[in-house]
């Protein structure tokens, strides 16, 4: 989850400490990393693709999925381990090979699968997969946790024909285990960098997502969210990004916060392939019960809501909020505000935020409670040493210099300390956050919304492994993270070389039309920059 966000919303007690801020350097002492060749950064053969380009390829001859697969491993190789070393890949898959010539083979014999078939994906670290690989959401508890079933979203993939390159590197347990953590690090990850300006955080907890899918590290990616951690790491680094309605994807097999608010969704450069995506992994679940809700309402093909002309005549409710504060953030709102209006859509002003003020505190009890039962349910079946939250303190306590060498647990200890799911102060608390759906539905209704609109997120803070993240200001995430609604980013911009984003999103269910509405804005804006791998003063 975005924790930046989360404690912005009083979700969590911050803690005050004295220290030195990392240095971050100002984009006016910017200089272009030079320790990779141009081909290496700029001028990769697979620079921006898309899924439609790369099967053209591939039916022409062109590539091979094999071809292709090879050629992301050495850009893995040349952008993520040397050179800026973003350090987006936490592990790659020692079947990937194997799983693109096999695509290949069906590919000759005139068999296809689907959009995705031969098509490269790194998933985020807490998506079990039944093979060779961890799952362990960035913590060294969990380090030999190699599982024998994939997640479902996993057998989906695998059934459409991707390939599976690896796995991403996470804030650990998904920024939910201190208050003052740094996005983007875990114990076994260590830190990823944004790729725009290097010494700069690319946001939580699907970091490792977020930085890969910009550097083209692989063609798409997939992260997980609970509050914030697709549409923020997406916005932060000029992806589309959608979090799903809880239900149109199942959750079984990833490594759980909330039963409520956990879902996984595509990070991707572009509305078309994350519409592919997200219609290839849309399924009822019989290990996930809320998916059976997704029944009837779901598509396999969420492409053919593709269209230039959807935002006219629709009305689009603005966050009012958004128009004060950085005013180079708010420039690049306002403008992305008029072309709204020029594509024929109607603005209306109205409070998004405020509407569900004082949510933060209810929010924060009911993850603290869903954590430990889902935690505790997982760890009680993984291939893993630690079998409780209360192990994997222990674990923590015992290896502070690899574990917690720059903040602490006390989110692990606070969830920990809660009772089970019957508990009156979880049921309370669960009853205030679920009273968003119906207060964003009425708000949606009365104005007669399309789309609720705004900032997804701030820009992108420096790497601070002292102090930890920092709020810089806009965020869009909650409304959506505690009502189950569905969420899309899109680039909006750049502010000093630092990608933003512009959310839009609706009650239950309604992917198809915000889908629509994001590519009509993506296709008249086209704001997506690639990332130049601006070098800085990163802690080591």
């Amino acid at each position: 989850m975005n924790r930046r966000n989360f404690l912005k919303n009083g979700s969590a007690a911050s803690i005050a400490i004295t220290a030195i801020a990392a240095s971050c350097n100002t984009p006016e002492t910017k200089e272009v990393i030079i320790k990779t060749t141009e081909a290496e950064v700029g001028d990769f053969a697979l620079n921006e693709t898309t899924i439609d380009v790369l099967q053209q390829k591939m039916q022409s001859g062109e590539y091979t999925s094999r071809s292709i697969t090879d050629l992301y491993l050495k850009r893995i190789e040349a952008i993520d381990k040397k050179g800026p070393a973003i350090n987006a890949v936490i592990e790659l898959n020692p079947d990937a090979t194997s799983i693109a010539d096999e695509m290949d083979k069906e590919r000759k014999a005139g068999k296809t699968r689907g959009p995705l078939h031969g098509i490269p994906i790194l998933i985020k670290d807490n998506i079990s997969t039944g093979d060779k690989m961890m799952t362990t959401a960035g913590a060294l508890a969990l380090r030999g946790n190699v599982v024998a079933k994939d997640a479902f979203i996993v057998q989906q993939l695998r059934a459409a024909g991707a390939v599976l390159l690896g796995k991403t590197n996470l804030s650990e347990w998904a920024n939910f285990r201190s208050s003052r953590s740094t996005s983007g690090w875990s114990s076994r990850g260590l830190q990823t960098k944004c790729p725009y300006i290097l010494d700069r955080n690319p946001s939580g907890s699907s970091a490792g997502s977020g930085s890969a899918a910009a550097a083209n590290l692989s063609t798409i990616t997939i992260g997980t969210e609970t509050d914030g951690s697709i549409v923020s790491p997406s916005s932060i680094n000029g992806l589309v990004g959608i979090k799903p309605t809880v239900g149109l994807w199942s959750r079984s097999g990833i490594i759980p916060i909330s039963a409520t608010q956990d879902t996984a969704g595509p990070m991707c450069r572009t509305v078309k392939d994350a519409a592919i995506l997200l219609g290839a992994l849309t399924g009822v679940d019989n290990d996930d019960a809320v998916t059976k809700e997704s029944a009837g309402k779901s598509f396999k093909d969420y492409t053919t809501y593709l269209n230039k002309d959807a935002l006219k005549g629709k009305r689009i409710g603005i966050e009012k909020s958004h128009l004060e504060g950085n005013e180079s953030v708010v420039a690049v709102y306002k403008e992305a505000i008029e072309l709204i209006k020029t594509l024929g859509a109607e603005i209306i002003e109205v409070d998004i935020l405020k509407s569900l003020s004082g949510m933060g505190n209810a929010e924060f009890q009911v993850l603290l409670y869903e954590f430990k039962d889902g935690v505790n349910k997982y760890l009680a079946g993984a291939n893993a040493s630690v079998k409780s939250i209360a192990d994997v303190i222990k674990f923590n306590n015992a290896n502070v210099p690899a574990t917690m060498p720059y903040f602490k647990q006390e989110t692990l200890i606070a969830a920990d300390a809660k009772g089970d799911l019957n508990s009156k102060e979880y049921k309370d608390a669960l009853t205030k956050t679920l009273s968003s759906r119906k207060i964003l539905s009425d708000l949606i209704s009365k104005n007669k919304l399309d789309a609720l609109c705004g900032v997804t997120n701030g820009l992108a803070c420096c790497i601070d492994l002292i102090n930890g993240d920092y709020d810089t200001g806009f965020s869009l995430s909650t409304p959506a993270a505690i009502s189950g609604f569905p969420h899309i980013t899109v680039p909006m911009g750049l502010v000093h070389g630092l990608p933003i984003g512009i959310s839009f999103f609706s009650t239950a269910y309604t992917e198809p039309q915000l889908i629509a509405i994001a590519y009509a804005y993506e296709q008249a804006s086209k704001k997506r920059v690639a990332p130049e791998f601006i070098t800085g003063a990163v802690p080591a």
